[in-house]
């Protein structure tokens, strides 16, 4: 007798377009959404978004709360939830990049308050997901939350958000490639669960950034638009998948394991970006996927070496023959590359010189 069962939470509202922040009132009254909202952003987003938004408010009769946070840390989170609880405030809106809203998605968690997203910047898919992210010392914890329950993405601003932060999300993006990759790997040898229509949403989410990469440039509306689309969908594939094996695999221990060993010193989805180009090597040798994940990359002006990451050589090599230790996900790293597999996959995928 068949009796699977499971709940996937999606967005409810995801309005993408030329000026739509102003749009948001109606979007919160579209989901009957009642009383005073807290906005959880940091100084450059309050400036471009939050305070617009806020003065829509005032001018509908409402006074939100504000919270200004300057770091994604634990800390803040628990700022936003005593804010939260004082202010007496009845759901919370993330206005900036992944650090606001991951710590109003937490925030809305722990208070089992609905909240909205409305990013600054299209740098990853957290913008979406079901998943936050915190750095805590020299580790970054990544936790179950809910999605959003609207995502309002102005293309006008995010197109104006500092370019790096646009080729970090794309580079994010990019790495589903070899993420989804992992995950068929280890429903094969560890039977993990698996949704194959989540892979294939997140497979197409990177495809739509690699047929595009010619196309994603500094300050066009259209490079924002796809890429939010982009981020958008790979987000729903983890809510769909309930986890974030659709879009996280042996790239992504990579990255957090270089956020050990050269903390700051890299965006996540550039780290992510580099790592994808290694791990796809791995997967598929000298067929060549990992070169259409470095050839797009390149053309987004994302890094595809050690250097243009700001991170030496041997630190990648510390970090791909010791980041399988990181979590119990199972990936094409198995229990480990020793030094020389190390050093020979990052020569020559040009990862290192």
């Amino acid at each position: 007798m068949f009796d699977k069962s499971t709940w996937i939470r999606l967005p409810r509202n995801v309005v993408v377009g030329k000026g739509v922040r102003s749009q948001f009132l109606e979007v919160v009254e579209d989901l009957h959404l009642q009383g005073r909202p807290l906005f959880v952003t940091s100084p450059t987003p309050r400036e471009v978004a939050a305070d617009p938004i806020a003065a829509d408010f005032e001018a509908a009769g409402i006074d939100p709360a504000t919270v200004t946070i300057e770091r994604a840390t634990f800390e803040a989170v628990e700022e936003v939830i005593e804010t939260a609880e004082t202010e007496d405030v009845s759901y919370l809106v993330g206005i900036g990049g992944g650090k606001a809203i991951d710590i109003a998605k937490m925030a809305s968690h722990h208070l089992n308050m609905g909240f909205c997203s409305v990013p600054t910047a299209a740098s990853h898919d957290g913008i979406v997901s079901n998943r936050g992210s915190v750095p805590d010392g020299d580790t970054r914890h990544s936790v179950a939350a809910e999605p959003p329950l609207a995502v309002v993405a102005d293309t006008e601003i995010l197109a104006n958000a500092p370019w790096e932060l646009t080729t970090a999300g794309c580079a994010d993006i990019i790495s589903n490639y070899t993420a989804v990759m992992d995950w068929r790997l280890a429903h094969r040898l560890k039977d993990v669960e698996y949704s194959g229509f989540a892979a294939a949403l997140a497979e197409m989410t990177a495809e739509i950034l690699v047929d595009n990469a010619d196309h994603v440039r500094p300050g066009l509306e259209e490079s924002s638009w796809i890429v939010t689309k982009a981020l958008v969908s790979s987000g729903v594939a983890m809510s769909i998948a309930g986890s974030s094996r659709p879009a996280s695999g042996a790239e992504h221990l990579f990255s957090h394991q270089l956020d050990r060993l050269a903390p700051e010193a890299a965006l996540h989805g550039h780290q992510v970006g580099v790592g994808s180009i290694m791990t796809a090597y791995l997967h598929d040798g000298e067929r060549g996927i990992w070169q259409d994940i470095r050839n797009a990359l390149d053309s987004i002006d994302a890094p595809t070496t050690a250097d243009e990451l700001g991170i030496d050589d041997e630190t990648v090599i510390e970090s791909l023959t010791t980041c399988h230790a990181i979590r119990d996900r199972y990936t094409i790293l198995g229990d480990g590359m020793n030094e020389r597999a190390a050093r020979e996959v990052a020569r020559k995928t040009g990862v290192i010189s």
